[in-house]
């Protein structure tokens, strides 16, 4: 599992399916170029596991330049020792395709190469750009995901963007099918081996439980609980969110706004809370813990999620799996998420008025909102479940090695796997 960093707080899901690999008896590693420990404090029922830990591997320092410049002979000398038929493969393929430019890429790829791995799974779709030489150079079979942004938005500009990418990859992975026809806009071949494999839920820990005043009048004492759920970025929409409140104010409904997330936008929402006299009735909580998200779920009386770019969004299956309904734009993925009329409401991205009105017939029905929660829970219950994901995560590499027995797969890994690993999965 190819990714930037490792683990993010708004990347519980990567966190979820490299644990639930482990404990299919699947070999997965982690490549990423950051493993924060600010970010393990987040993490705390997996940071003691020194065996999860292991599997957690850096790749060499790349900034500054002159740091690289100075660790690169250790990196070829650490890789040489570990793997040295596996170097000398490297850069017998890559000094033919690649030419000079194959010494800055080895660096870059050396944790891969004494890894050897026999499937690479780029976690977004931008980090395949620029390794596809690795196909052949590892060799290994070469699979990337598509969560929204890479295909929303990066690379518009460019036609050829992933043409490279189409050509070398063994499969595609997507969270649902309005990605997939995107991917095929952005050029992706129809016959590409592809899976729809959309987020999942620990339904457990994400579990709502009956509140006493959950069927109360709202008023200036008791408001309308509105929470949104997302990092403070522009293709969140939160600005829309901040407008729509602002809309349910004047419909004459008593209301208060909560955003968890964090980000680049904070300044110009706290501009916006400013303009339309909001101060009091929005607060910015910032980022917080899966656990304390949950809590704030509790709190909610419905989920708002104004998105006006969003692959799938993990949020929205959290709210329905506590049983909240849920008003959402149509943007992208998210008209899959949500069952508009059954499990809440989805209306035209930046129609603040459309997101107002649903919001104000949830705050006046309560036999509405708890109709539509306990049909969001049903629905995650039955088709967002994390072990079906990580279930149909090992069937797709499976196919990908040709291997199609379960039973295989998982004795294989046993040998291959260290069996501490193993000890320490079955204590978090």
């Amino acid at each position: 599992m190819v990714m930037p960093a490792f683990p993010k707080l708004s990347e519980t899901f990567l966190v979820n399916k490299f644990v639930g690999l482990l404990r299919q008896g699947v070999d997965a590693y982690v490549v990423c170029g950051r493993s924060d420990e600010s970010e393990w404090r987040n993490y705390p029922h997996f940071a003691e596991q020194a065996p999860l830990r292991r599997r957690i591997v850096r790749s060499w320092a790349h900034e500054p330049r002159w740091l690289a410049a100075l660790l690169w002979p250790f990196a070829l000398l650490y890789t040489f020792v570990m793997r040295p038929s596996g170097t000398v493969r490297y850069f017998r393929f890559t000094a033919k395709s690649l030419g000079v430019r194959c010494l800055s890429t080895f660096y870059l790829d050396a944790a891969l190469i004494r890894l050897q791995p026999d499937i690479v799974h780029f976690e977004f779709g931008t980090l395949v750009l620029g390794r596809t030489h690795l196909r052949d150079a590892l060799p290994a079979k070469l699979v990337v995901s598509f969560r929204g942004f890479d295909l929303n938005y990066s690379g518009l500009d460019d036609p050829q963007y992933y043409q490279q990418a189409w050509q070398s990859l063994a499969g595609v992975h997507c969270l649902g099918q309005d990605l997939w026809r995107r991917a095929q806009r952005r050029g992706c071949p129809p016959s590409m081996p592809h899976v729809l494999i959309p987020p999942a839920i620990d339904v457990e820990r994400f579990s709502g439980e009956e509140r006493p005043d959950r069927d109360v009048t709202f008023s200036p004492e008791r408001p309308f609980r509105i929470l949104c759920v997302g990092r403070l970025h522009w293709k969140k929409g939160h600005e829309y969110a901040l407008l729509a409140v602002s809309e349910l104010r004047k419909l004459g409904v008593p209301c208060e706004l909560r955003v968890v997330g964090d980000g680049e936008a904070l300044e110009s929402l706290y501009l916006a809370i400013h303009e339309l006299e909001l101060v009091g009735v929005v607060t910015l909580v910032g980022s917080m813990p899966h656990e304390q998200v949950r809590q704030e779920l509790d709190w909610a009386d419905v989920l708002l999620h104004a998105a006006v770019s969003e692959g799938f969004c993990n949020s929205v299956l959290e709210a329905q799996a506590m049983a909240k309904p849920v008003v959402c734009s149509d943007a992208d993925g998210l008209s899959e998420n949500v069952r508009d009329g059954v499990t809440g409401f989805v209306t035209p991205r930046r129609d603040i008025h459309a997101m107002a009105e649903k919001l104000a017939l949830l705050a006046g029905n309560a036999e509405l909102r708890r109709d539509m929660g306990a049909a969001g829970r049903q629905r995650v219950l039955r088709q967002y479940r994390l072990e079906a994901q990580i279930d149909a995560f090992a069937r797709w590499y499976d196919e990908l090695l040709g291997e199609s027995s379960d039973n295989e797969r998982a004795d294989a890994a046993t040998l291959r796997s260290e069996s501490s690993t193993q000890d320490a999965l079955a204590r978090a």
